[in-house]
């Protein structure tokens, strides 16, 4: 068939289903062939890839990951898509759909059974309103991934590449930085959708590192700490982490961990770069 990417196919498509968009799974396809092509050239797919899609819509974007990857495994949660995308996918036999939640997905179990356990690529236009559990599950699962080139709202791509001391830097920016190189690939504007989405969307790719930039004692107590900072903004590194609920130091083992890196007690955590944190949390593990 004719490509979706075309937005009267799109329509005709939709029309034909009568399908209904839903807002709680954050529904909004793809209708510019310029972007996807962006975002497959930004994924450098190829024929020895296998690729996860993450909410694969009408296939859309399927089609073009098909045509470019070995084998794409695409995860929609709505069963109203199922009957769509069997026939928008019929002419491709290297695609398997799977009608689940992503976050109840055992992503290391299909990488083990599609891919032999081998690095996967992630290509996706992700819901907006679960971008950061999706992003940050592929991370902390330890996921054997190799990119993640996703879609996403403007301002959490923003929020994914900053550094310290700018009013974006936050929990999501150290918490990317730590597994991957993250760049953004284009600014995307809203009437590359169907429907529109009320913001400005980008491409980001997450180069995944072998090695993180920087080594920690205990990776969880680091992010323990980073979130501790951030859920207080206005509050001092320091009480930030002795007011957390999910962490025992006291003022006094902070301040003095402070100290012997040779920051201020009074320094809030948005001024703090991932290399800072690692040292604070080493210091905390020792004691």
């Amino acid at each position: 068939m004719e490509k979706l990417s075309n937005p009267q196919v799109t329509i005709e498509t939709i029309k034909k289903y009568e399908f209904a968009f839903q807002k709680k799974f954050g529904q909004n396809f793809l209708i510019d062939a310029h972007v996807i092509n962006k975002i497959i050239s930004a994924a450098d797919i190829t024929k020895d890839d296998c690729v996860l899609e993450i909410g694969p819509g009408i296939g859309t974007m399927t089609q073009y990951l098909a045509e470019s990857a070995g084998q794409v495994v695409a995860v929609e949660i709505d069963k109203n898509l199922l009957p769509i995308l069997d026939e928008t996918l019929a002419e491709y036999d290297n695609v398997t759909i799977i009608n689940d939640d992503i976050l109840k997905v055992d992503i290391n179990k299909i990488v083990e059974e599609r891919n032999g356990g081998r690095p996967i690529k992630v290509v996706a236009n992700l819901p907006y309103y679960i971008t950061t559990p999706i992003i940050m599950g592929l991370f902390e699962k330890h996921v054997p991934l190799l990119s993640v080139t996703v879609m996403v709202q403007k301002e959490v791509a923003d929020r994914m590449q900053v550094g310290p001391g700018t009013k974006d830097y936050g929990a999501l920016s150290l918490a990317v930085q730590y597994y991957a190189e993250p760049y953004i690939v284009a600014n995307v504007p809203p009437n590359c959708f169907i429907p529109r989405p009320g913001v400005g969307s980008a491409v980001i790719r997450l180069n995944r590192y072998q090695e993180p930039p920087v080594k920690v004692k205990d990776e969880q107590l680091m992010f323990r700490l980073i979130r501790a900072s951030f859920n207080q903004r206005r509050k001092t590194l320091q009480n930030g982490i002795a007011n957390s609920g999910e962490l025992s130091f006291a003022k006094e083992q902070i301040a003095k961990a402070l100290e012997s890196l040779g920051i201020s007690a009074n320094i809030r955590g948005e001024s703090l770069s991932l290399a800072e944190f690692a040292a604070l949390s080493d210091i905390l593990t020792d004691k």
